[in-house]
């Protein structure tokens, strides 16, 4: 509620006084185009405002969407939507220790996060120290997740539901990079807070990473006093793309309480793998992310809590058209197609040796048209399969969306 009241006086007190403020004050701070990008790098590669010579910018995104879709024959109507509005700041403390922030209102105000809020101390390109809440980097969606970078309405299944999308904790860690004519080689490794015993205790009644978003208590302390380690490495070539390998894992139960033993350390584990690039001549953009996730379900729980599961994404942008449209210069429009996959349940039954069958299965073909770099507009047609444990026929999702996002 505090940080509620405190956006709002921002808004309607201070934003009406900076209006009075010589436009000339006022510089946007472009993003680094001078070396090659890592995914890693998203963190800070955004536009941000600048007042004078002051040491904070500010920056930030919305995005918002009206939608209908119906699921065999039910359908719920138009809805429209208020998706997020993310909130940035950032601060050159010194010439090498820096601050970003990221606070993101999402369905209004029904959900707020910090996603990150972290200081960076460079020591060497190859050595720097990161400390705060910082996020966790799995794959290559849950650091590089800026709705105005996509071309879709919805985050992938795949990086919300089956990975934790914009997983955060608080920790601390190192990352460097080093550049060497169109290479580029970076690596991350961080210690944070980590998992609880909801992934499969909750209310999907299946191993559910996500559910320990709700955990509120992970940012003051641990659930059992186990750190979460995730570690990545990087390559980047300027002619072919890039390619990353991540790993995250860590104790996830609760295994002892006053010195008396509850349980085994039960662990979860979870790789990723991630690439990313644009096709010669035409300039096709391609970009995807595959992740398998190990959980050490107690034998007590019924095999609708998968043990495995795997799943990704792979999206195709086409630009069609580069022109002048309504005046905006520099506008792009796309032909896009997302594919999706997850198998929340890997393996067979112990009883009959068939195959589980949940399954998420989905295509998502639309138009984007992007009147600036920083704005995109966007319409999917949305059409998805989801299969039951036992393997009894899908069922299908399908309908139109329509939105956009845009940073400011």
């Amino acid at each position: 509620m505090k940080g509620l009241l405190t956006l709002l006086l921002f808004v309607f007190v201070i934003t009406p006084l900076w209006s009075q403020v010589d436009s000339t004050l006022f510089r946007r701070v472009n993003k680094d185009t001078s070396k090659l990008l890592l995914n890693m790098d998203a963190v800070y590669n955004r536009p941000f405002l600048s007042v004078g010579k002051t040491p904070v910018a500010l920056g930030g995104y919305v995005e918002a969407n009206w939608q209908h879709l119906g699921t065999d024959g039910l359908t719920e109507g138009h809805q429209f939507q208020m998706k997020r509005l993310t909130l940035f700041v950032a601060s050159g403390i010194s010439r090498r220790i820096k601050f970003l922030s990221e606070i993101e209102f999402e369905g209004g105000t029904k959900e707020i996060n910090i996603e990150f809020a972290s200081i960076d101390f460079e020591f060497h390109p190859l050595l720097n120290f990161r400390g705060g809440v910082v996020m966790n980097p799995i794959g290559a969606f849950n650091q590089n997740h800026d709705g105005p970078k996509w071309e879709f309405i919805d985050r992938p299944t795949s990086a919300t539901q089956l990975l934790p999308a914009t997983w955060s904790n608080v920790g601390f860690g190192i990352y460097g990079k080093k550049y060497s004519k169109n290479w580029a080689y970076a690596y991350e490794l961080y210690l944070t807070n980590g998992f609880d015993d909801q992934i499969i205790s909750n209310a999907q009644n299946k191993t559910y990473l996500p559910a320990t978003k709700l955990n509120r208590d992970r940012f003051e302390e641990s659930f059992n006093g186990e750190p979460l380690i995730t570690a990545k490495i990087a390559l980047r070539n300027k002619k072919v793309g890039e390619l990353g390998i991540s790993y995250m894992g860590g104790v996830y139960n609760k295994f002892q309480m006053d010195g008396f033993t509850l349980d085994k350390k039960r662990r979860v584990d979870v790789w990723a793998l991630d690439f990313n690039t644009e096709l010669p001549i035409l300039k096709t953009y391609l970009v995807g992310e595959w992740a398998f996730v190990n959980v050490d379900v107690p034998d007590t729980y019924t095999q609708q809590y998968g043990n495995k599961q795997s799943g990704g994404f792979l999206d195709v942008v086409q630009p069609v058209i580069r022109t002048n449209i309504f005046n905006f210069n520099k506008s792009v429009v796309n032909v896009v197609c997302r594919f999706e996959y997850v198998d929340w349940n890997v393996g067979t039954f112990k009883e009959t040796s068939g195959n589980m069958s949940e399954d998420f299965v989905s295509i998502v073909p639309g138009i984007s048209w992007r009147p600036t770099p920083l704005t995109v507009l966007r319409l999917n047609y949305r059409y998805n399969w989801i299969t039951d444990i036992l393997g009894n026929p899908p069922s299908k999702t399908a309908g139109f969306q329509f939105g956009f996002s845009s940073y400011f």
